[in-house]
């Protein structure tokens, strides 16, 4: 088998070792971005950026929606469990990822809550799952014993697919037969087109360019499994929400706003916003991969948070044994409470 392609069993354990350290990073007390007690509230919040891309506060900042408060960059983040995990511990103040790794993370003990969504799926954004155009594949059932390449395990890719299975009238024992592998995104196309795997989860660019090369169909997409659905959020931990209501007010609101302007600006115009952003900062980026930007896919407006965005995951992580039924509520892992957008 091709390095490329780990296997489930050992890319979980991996995973769950990281939350693990996580957790107890934080029963430590690790805090070092952590303001302190009563005094003036933390205005320079740092965080991790992804190379060539403008996240939302990033764009926020951008178009003065943050106010006095200011983005300190201290890298790029390598995935979205890494980058919560990083805001768990201190290192930075806010990170985002699927609401799957938030619900792990927060049933570790971390103490973390989630502020606003930060990204989803919907008509121009979505995860597909590809395969050869001359391929069998049809269904859920003619996916035993085949191998589907996704970014990482444990994941919004493998509970999307766990979802299909399931709606596709597989049994747990059948739905153990299909073989979730990590691929990374950039190596998914070539996997797929040499019969490395049988099904590949391709997005934004990489899925524009690979279906421009044509030879390939969707099974399904995330978006035609549930419809349009926001993912992921960001987070910050209890802590610092508790210190800093004004900065963490002024920050949410901020990305709301940026949620806003990017839906209903010309797609043109947030591009060239965009690309402006990339080459301020001076990291020697390519800007190219930003014309395939469509949108953020957050579902709802101002990116507030609902049951439903954490409840769907909840339930599949309950279904897979990683979280004790009842261990969390969905209403406990979210606040709106500092989402300004639209209020008054």
């Amino acid at each position: 088998m091709p390095a490329a392609l780990t296997s489930t069993t050992t890319s979980r354990r991996q995973f769950l070792t990281l939350l693990g350290i996580s957790a107890a990073a934080v029963s430590c007390g690790t805090a070092t971005a952590e303001g302190g007690g009563s005094g003036p509230q933390v205005t320079s919040l740092k965080y991790q950026g992804s190379v060539g891309a403008v996240s939302l506060p990033e764009l926020a900042a951008d178009l003065g929606f943050l106010g006095n408060v200011t983005l300190d960059w201290v890298g790029n983040t390598i995935s979205g469990p890494q980058d919560i995990q990083s805001a768990a511990t201190g290192q930075t103040h806010f990170g985002s990822a699927f609401n799957g790794a938030v619900i792990k993370l927060a049933a570790s003990k971390a103490p973390i809550r989630a502020v606003i969504s930060s990204y989803g799926s919907d008509q121009h954004s979505y995860g597909g799952y590809y395969v050869l155009e001359d391929s069998p594949i049809r269904s859920a059932r003619d996916l035993i014993g085949k191998k589907v390449g996704m970014n990482t395990l444990g994941a919004h890719y493998q509970a999307l697919l766990d979802i299909y299975l399931s709606r596709g009238g597989l049994s747990k024992a059948d739905a153990g037969k299909v073989e979730p592998l990590v691929v990374p995104p950039v190596n998914t196309e070539q996997s797929l087109r040499q019969k490395q795997i049988e099904v590949g989860v391709l997005t934004g660019v990489l899925r524009d360019k690979a279906l421009a090369t044509g030879g390939i169909r969707p099974l399904f997409t995330d978006v035609g499994l549930l419809g349009p659905f926001s993912a992921g959020t960001y987070i910050m931990t209890e802590r610092f929400i508790k210190q800093n209501p004004d900065t963490v007010r002024t920050f949410t609101t901020g990305v709301a706003k940026a949620i806003e302007w990017s839906r209903t600006t010309p797609r043109e115009e947030v591009i060239a916003r965009m690309t402006q952003i990339v080459k301020k900062r001076g990291r020697n980026e390519d800007t190219a991969t930003l014309q395939y930007w469509h949108s953020y896919g957050v579902a709802e407006t101002g990116g507030r948070i609902a049951d439903a965005s954490f409840q769907l995951w909840l339930d599949w992580l309950g279904e897979r044994g990683e979280v004790k039924p009842g261990q969390l509520r969905a209403a406990d892992l979210y606040t709106n409470e500092f989402n300004g957008f639209g209020k008054g």
